[in-house]
């Protein structure tokens, strides 16, 4: 059986958008993020916001090509760009004076991808 990739036509788009902006902009970042956001939801990346503190530093964006949960703390300030969060993850985010975003907006932000650390 051949793999189709994902149903949501949501998803679909953001993919074939962070795909052209790896071509048009030569930033090989956003064609992993896709690659990864192509996968089965089952396979897709679930990240707690207790890893993201525990390894990057204050200030950095972070993109993760699947779901922020929120087990653990975070205390640093981060950017977090993400297919999709708990409720708890992005409270505890915004409560230490972090920012929750999507992918999409972090794309239209910084289009290069650089200084942009992908979670797996």
């Amino acid at each position: 059986m051949k793999r189709t990739g994902p149903t949501n036509p949501v998803l679909r788009s953001l993919i074939v958008r962070l795909e052209r902006a790896s071509r048009e902009h030569a930033a090989p970042i956003w064609a992993d993020v896709a690659y990864e956001l192509n996968m089965p939801t089952r396979k897709r990346v679930e990240v707690n916001v207790g890893e993201i503190d525990k390894h990057v530093e204050d200030g950095a964006v972070v993109v993760v090509p699947g779901k922020v949960l929120g087990l653990g703390k975070i205390r640093k300030k981060v950017t977090v760009a993400a297919w999709a969060f708990s409720s708890a993850a992005r409270a505890k985010i915004e409560a230490a004076g972090g920012r929750a975003i999507s992918i999409e907006e972090l794309l239209k932000e910084n289009p290069r991808g650089s200084g942009v650390i992908i979670m797996k």
